[in-house]
């Protein structure tokens, strides 16, 4: 009950009561931008920007979650695009870690579980699938399979679904073993809802903190507002949507989650600026206000797949995808290439600022090529 009262007293304006402003049921507001580009148009700019990336860093560097999110876009262009640089360059990063982790097999943090995302692509590529590609991210989940029944609170913090979540439910797809999707599920579960006492899931709102310390009574914004920072959010809502694109729909689970993403979406719809992006805290637009790019283009991305898989409807949230394209391609994405105003690594709002049209980062371009590739797989559905 005193986290209800916090979220919902009318000193505070969350994100939730925003919601309360503009039901789901009311008729889209049109603005510039609204129209939806053209395939042509979408995979130009994401051209242009992994082109700029790529030249930029002959190295591909090392395989930690932010280029593995890059990777993971990169991926996602080349399936698109069928771009030989694309997969050359992937291939490469990952053949210089040897498909390993960072911290090694035994390792049960989130992030750097992150990288086995793109060595499943990469295997999945394959005539002749080579196993060693993906012996170390199996190695790893295995291990934590066999232990999520006494130990599952290793994603104490909410960027972790993103990281982890993924490999999970592709390796029990993969081998056809529900084992991976019910330790998956208990580790999401306490993060969602025991992680801190309540869990980082905010019923009231349908937004995640990022982890127990911005919990109510805890971390606020200097307006006393609470913060729920986008691209926390951001991590959250393309979890699911990654996860939910190769879980089958008998797994007991996918119901709550299909329910989870799409209430973030409509909290995330009441919130999205007029420009098309969302502010770095989703709970207070004066903390810090500003264009920001990783946490919007993670809201692209799953937008367009909730929207593709029907789970949203068509009328009131394609609208959103499109202003949301608009503002990145118009404003993050600079006449030379590079995506700018990407909040750099942190966990708040206060991370990385200023955050101008010169900030940019490896995870928020794979951000970029995510979203932009749904929304051609979206195309005029």
């Amino acid at each position: 009950m005193e986290r209800r009262k916090f979220l919902t007293t009318g000193a505070a304006l969350t994100a939730g009561t925003a919601l309360s402003a503009r039901p789901a049921t009311a008729a889209p507001v049109r603005r510039p931008g609204d129209r939806m580009p053209a395939r042509a148009e979408i995979v130009a700019v994401l051209r242009k920007v992994a082109d700029h990336w790529i030249g930029a860093h002959p190295d591909p560097g090392d395989n930690q979650w932010a280029r593995a999110t890059f990777f993971s876009g990169l991926m996602a262009l080349h399936r698109l695009t069928r771009e030989p640089r694309y997969l050359a360059y992937a291939r490469d990063w990952a053949e210089r870690h040897a498909y390993g982790l960072h911290n090694g097999v035994t390792t049960r943090h989130a992030d750097d579980h992150c990288a086995g995302q793109t060595y499943l692509d990469l295997y999945a590529l394959d005539a002749a699938p080579d196993p060693a590609k993906i012996a170390a991210i199996e190695d790893s989940v295995r291990r934590m399979v066999a232990t999520s029944a006494e130990k599952h609170d290793d994603w104490w913090w909410d960027d972790a679904l993103h990281m982890a979540m993924p490999p999970f439910a592709r390796l029990g797809a993969l081998r056809d073993d529900p084992a991976c999707w019910d330790a998956m599920h208990a580790l999401y579960t306490h993060t969602r809802n025991a992680e801190g006492g309540p869990g980082l899931h905010d019923p009231g709102s349908g937004l995640w903190y990022r982890d127990k310390r911005f919990l109510p009574g805890g971390i606020s914004s200097p307006n006393g507002k609470p913060v729920l920072w986008s691209r926390g959010n951001g991590w959250v809502a393309a979890a699911h949507a990654k996860v939910l694109a190769v879980l089958p729909d008998d797994f007991a689970p996918v119901r709550a989650y299909r329910a989870t993403l799409v209430r973030e979406l409509a909290a995330l719809r009441a919130v999205q600026r007029p420009d098309g992006f969302w502010n770095v805290n989703l709970a207070d637009p004066a903390h810090l206000p500003g264009p920001e790019t990783s946490g919007t283009a993670f809201f692209t991305f799953a937008t367009a797949y909730a929207l593709r898989a029907g789970l949203v409807p068509r009328g009131t949230y394609r609208p959103v995808a499109a202003r949301a394209w608009h503002a990145l391609a118009t404003t993050a994405v600079q006449p030379d290439g590079v995506l700018g105003y990407v909040q750099s690594v942190g966990d708040r709002p206060e991370s990385g600022q200023p955050v101008t049209r010169d900030s940019t980062a490896d995870f928020g371009v794979g951000a970029f090529l995510l979203a932009g590739a749904e929304l051609v797989a979206l195309g005029k559905n």
